[in-house]
């Protein structure tokens, strides 16, 4: 799978609409348990909100995770329009909690969705992005004679080499983006003409 963007880091901004005020954060969260323990972190932050509304995307794609939750908001006001702003981004491994201190005039329904959709957009906006990038990690045996063009090979390719050892043969090993594994493996069989060795290793 191809990386994809992710939060760079975790700003807060605050937005005020008829006297309420919100403070819209941002948390990275690669798991459902990071979510819950962001989301404890902001609470902790802010204890004396009247709500801690969110809503997260683990994941990206075809296999994101969402959640979200009004948090004693008339439902549908809060959690899905800070949900809305989240898909729209197309970040994954984000939640955005806003956290809101009444301030005694009541929004409405209309009010509301105005109001979370503006503090999750304007916490975004902020937000610097990184890309995700899944890794395969290798292990790859070669003769002398075809190290230089393995080399080669791997680096056409952007391989990460992070050890070498040399023994009867060189070996070496580091990490490829996910989606080029097929490719590294047929580029350095074509390199050594089928006498090197590839094979797939968990991330030390």
């Amino acid at each position: 799978m191809p990386g994809y963007p992710i939060p760079a880091a975790e700003p807060s901004v605050e937005t005020w609409a008829r006297n309420s005020r919100f403070l819209a954060s941002v948390a990275r969260v690669d798991t459902v348990a990071a979510a819950r323990a962001g989301l404890a972190r902001i609470r902790a932050r802010y204890p004396d909100a009247s709500h801690h509304v969110y809503a997260f995307a683990v994941g990206h794609g075809a296999t994101v995770v969402h959640g979200l939750s009004d948090d004693g908001e008339p439902g549908g006001t809060a959690g899905r329009p800070v949900l809305a702003v989240v898909q729209g981004s197309g970040l994954g491994d984000v939640m955005v909690v806003v956290s809101r201190y009444f301030g005694g005039t009541r929004l409405g329904t209309g009010g509301l969705v105005r109001a979370y959709t503006e503090a999750a957009q304007a916490v975004l906006a902020v937000t610097p992005t990184a890309e995700k990038v899944t890794q395969l990690w290798f292990c790859l045996s070669v003769a002398y004679p075809q190290y230089q063009a393995c080399r080669q090979a791997l680096a056409s390719l952007g391989a990460t080499v992070v050890d070498e050892q040399y023994g009867a043969e060189v070996e070496i090993s580091g990490w490829v983006r996910e989606e080029l594994g097929a490719q590294l493996n047929g580029a350095v069989q074509d390199a050594s003409a089928g006498r090197a060795r590839l094979g797939w290793v968990s991330p030390p």
